[in-house]
């Protein structure tokens, strides 16, 4: 069982550690020049310090030192967490190229995969838990480099991925404490202290950026997490749970993946065209088009919650209403039918209707 005093405590040495420690780091980019400089596709008008990632680091590390995890795989867990760290302040300092950042993130995947930490098996309704066999390794690399990458790309807006990933963890926090899965829980309350102490200073106007050593560090976590407890869950669509946890991010990596192979563009390449750039197209303000997509995370948080211990029917339904969220999610960003919205039109017109009989 849990010691709730020692979450709490571990909770909020991690939020006070991130939340000091990001001064010393914001002087530690300006003076080697790890600096995000505005250009065409960036919103922010100013050269603004990178690096952030290194204070929420810091505080998961003082506050898992607390807590003191025991695990079998935690040696290569935290090996591989050094790798992505190193890596994403590297393109944070000299902008590596994708083909670096990639193995930096195979590497820290290689080291959980010798250990023995995969997603070997998923369940499935009717026919039960089902074993990946072979397939365990590939589906486990692509999980943790698609993740990984999904928060990065998602990293647009002041405060943005900071919050994203911290209604996640919530979910998936709650989902270990009814679970009773340890590693997961500890993970989980280290990194939403930590990204709450450093939202502080990241939220709009954002004063320091987590860069990729952050977004990189809490993408991989959050694989991890996900690892050692979603995947672990015995409810029905176990499988789906982590996608339903991470939908914003996951859609719109799969979003500009298409969109990016339909254009004859690199992959990899940035662009403009993420959904909170579309939002902000849309005429939203800078604070609420992040407002409004930790509004549709905290749904999708709420709702993978819910069916993993739903029935196979609730499960049915929950997973309708996932689809159709997603659609509102994408036309509200502008992205059906070159910027059609015929669900959010037909809602408008029966308020309007409402509003003329009144």
């Amino acid at each position: 069982m849990f010691n709730y005093t020692e979450l709490a405590i571990a909770f909020f040495i991690a939020l006070i550690s991130s939340f000091l420690l990001t001064f010393p780091v914001k002087k530690l980019a300006i003076k080697i020049k790890a600096v995000d400089l505005p250009n065409y596709r960036k919103i922010h008008k100013n050269v603004t310090p990178r690096l952030g990632g290194l204070a929420i680091f810091a505080g998961v590390f003082l506050g898992g030192l607390y807590l003191q995890p025991h695990h079998p795989h935690l040696p290569e867990i935290m090996l591989g967490g050094i790798i992505i760290l190193i890596t994403g302040a590297l393109d944070d300092r000299f902008a590596i190229r994708p083909v670096i950042k990639l193995t930096g993130q195979l590497i820290a995947a290689s080291f959980l995969i010798s250990s023995g930490l995969i997603i070997d098996r998923i369940t499935l309704p009717i026919i039960g838990m089902v074993d990946l066999g072979f397939m365990s390794v590939l589906i486990t690399v692509l999980w943790i480099v698609g993740i990984t990458n999904a928060i990065n790309l998602i990293d647009g807006l002041d405060g943005l991925a900071t919050g994203v990933t911290t209604i996640a963890l919530t979910s998936m926090f709650i989902m270990a404490l009814i679970d009773v899965q340890i590693l997961a829980a500890y993970l989980c309350i280290v990194l939403i202290g930590a990204n709450l102490g450093f939202l502080y200073h990241n939220f709009y106007p954002a004063k320091i950026y987590m860069g990729d050593t952050g977004s990189n560090f809490l993408g991989y976590m959050i694989a991890i997490v996900s690892i050692v407890g979603l995947f672990k869950n015995i409810a029905l669509f176990s499988f789906i749970i982590p996608v339903i946890v991470l939908a914003v991010p996951i859609f719109d990596t799969l979003f500009a993946i298409l969109r990016r192979a339909y254009n004859n563009e690199p992959i990899m390449m940035p662009d403009n065209k993420h959904i909170h750039y579309r939002l902000i197209s849309a005429g939203f303000s800078h604070r609420k088009t992040v407002m409004i997509i930790y509004a549709f995370s905290v749904l999708f948080g709420t709702m993978a919650i819910l069916f993993s211990y739903a029935s196979l029917t609730t499960a049915l339904v929950i997973t309708f209403l996932v689809l159709l969220l997603l659609h509102i999610f994408a036309e509200t960003g502008g992205l059906v039918m070159g910027g059609k919205r015929p669900i959010l039109d037909s809602v408008g017109r029966v308020f309007r209707k409402r509003d003329r009989e009144r």
